[in-house]
């Protein structure tokens, strides 16, 4: 009876310990009296007790990694104080295991190395400019040496760079100069272009005005012309009128007429003038035909007759 409960024992010890039932996104490794045997996958497994072991346990997750701040001297020889965090993924359980020692630790000693390295080939301000660049170049160099651990490096991402509080006064000094040089330049546009305004507005104001003018100008010149065009139509049209009445019967009497009554009017004010001295012509004969001329229009064709007999008596 007790020789059956030690073989149960040893059973049920030996069922237990060749069950192994390994969790999701993980990888066991076995070795067989001492060497690499197989890498189990997530499930329950079945191995041969007191001849395989469990040696090495990875998590096939994604994992952070802190790498430790550390000084790095630029191109400048300007140092800075760099802290990233790395994250990595194990992808082959077997070389995880038996690649590194502590691949953990190569890992972030890479890291500090590689990027030491690539911030020693940038200048101060390239280093603040171009992170995303850093951090694909560590990347790449970690990876390449990590192939041999099993592992997969993801992304290096830089946390803080922090340059010594004499770079960061002459940065700040710098960034001050530079927003006071944009302000003046800013400044000293807004008064150009004041002045391109003012001067633009005063020119399209002289065109405008030198417009109206010319338009006043043509206007004076189209009335004016109007006017003369209509004083020129109403004396046309007078003359026609005084042309048409000399056609009718007693125009050219009534003409004669006119013109000696304008004629005596004239040779009365000449001889009213104290200050005018008259000259009569030789041949009186002349004025008095005029006169004579001017009376029998005046007195009508009765007094004709009159005026005949006697300039001729005999």
């Amino acid at each position: 009876m007790a020789v059956a409960a030690v073989i149960a024992v040893i059973v049920l010890i030996f069922i237990v310990r060749s069950l192994k039932i390994v969790p999701q996104q993980h990888a066991w490794v076995i070795e067989r009296l001492g060497r690499y045997h197989a890498t189990l996958t997530p499930g329950l497994k079945v191995i041969i007790p007191f001849v395989d072991r469990v040696a090495y346990k990875h998590s096939l997750k994604e994992i952070p990694l802190d790498v430790p701040s550390q000084v790095c001297i630029t191109r400048d020889n300007t140092q800075l104080q760099v802290d990233g965090i790395l994250y990595f993924q194990v992808t082959d359980a077997m070389r995880a295991s038996y690649g590194s020692s502590n691949y953990i630790m190569a890992i972030s000693q890479l890291a500090q190395t590689s990027l030491r390295s690539v911030i020693g080939k940038l200048e101060l301000d390239k280093t603040f400019e171009e992170r995303a660049v850093i951090n694909a170049q560590v990347v790449a160099a970690i990876d390449e040496a990590a192939l041999n651990w099993g592992v997969k490096v993801l992304r290096y991402e830089i946390k803080d760079l922090t340059p010594p509080k004499e770079i960061l006064h002459a940065m700040q000094a710098q960034i001050t100069a530079e927003r006071e040089k944009r302000a003046l330049i800013a400044a000293s546009e807004g008064r150009r272009q004041e002045q391109i305004n003012i001067a633009t507005g005063e020119r399209e104001a002289y065109i405008a005005r030198s417009e109206g003018e010319k338009q006043a100008a043509i206007n004076n010149a189209q009335g004016e012309a109007a006017s003369i065009t209509a004083v020129a139509d109403a004396t046309a049209q007078a003359i026609e009128r005084i042309a048409a009445a000399i056609r009718q019967p007693g125009g050219e009497q009534a003409v004669q007429l006119k013109v000696a009554e304008r004629a005596v009017d004239a040779f009365g004010k000449v001889a009213s003038d104290a200050k005018t001295t008259l000259i009569v012509p030789n041949d009186m004969s002349q004025v008095s035909g005029l006169l004579m001329s001017a009376m029998t229009m005046l007195k009508g064709p009765g007094a004709q007759t009159v005026a005949d007999s006697t300039r001729n008596p005999g």
